[in-house]
């Protein structure tokens, strides 16, 4: 199964697909508003930013499985985003990304194994998964990687779109 043809919901509940991102790199990411790596959200953005018209996007995935840290309704989450980090990117639903109520689309990404080999469950929030412009996902990335990080950003830059 492709990640393009996952049925999801936005962060404000209409249906949704990647499909609608195909033809551009993405860096998709569970995202929380309340953790101790939610600063993270700014490198996010500027990544966005950086990139947007060279075919990426960043696209998050608020998720409460993480120490409770995000509780927020759709509501709450986005207005946190805009107004604390001026995010963007688009935001899906909040998802359950490991166990038995693990999104379809993050049983896709999680088969995908890190730089050291492994695979399976996200660690923790603000997990990035690489995403190349024809869908396959290319490069995991655990929590600990900032969005500046240069291995990050040059990973990026290689699948930047013609």
């Amino acid at each position: 199964m492709s990640i393009y043809d996952i049925p999801l919901r936005t962060l404000a509940g209409a249906p949704w697909s990647l499909a609608e991102l195909a033809g551009r790199a993405l860096l998709i990411v569970n995202v929380a508003s309340k953790c101790g790596l939610t600063p993270q959200y700014e490198g996010l953005q500027q990544l966005h930013e950086r990139y947007a018209d060279r075919g990426f996007s960043v696209v998050g995935f608020p998720c409460n499985q993480f120490g409770g840290q995000e509780p927020g309704t759709p509501e709450e989450i986005q207005d946190f985003c805009s107004t604390t980090y001026g995010v963007t990117f688009p935001l899906g639903e909040k998802i359950e990304v490991n166990g038995p109520g693990r999104h379809p689309l993050y049983v896709e990404l999680t088969s995908v194994a890190d730089d050291d080999g492994e695979a399976g469950d996200v660690e923790w929030n603000f997990e990035k998964f690489l995403v190349a412009p024809s869908g396959a996902v290319v490069r995991r990335f655990r929590p600990g990687t900032e969005p500046t990080d240069p291995e990050l950003v040059a990973a990026i830059e290689a699948q930047l779109p013609g």
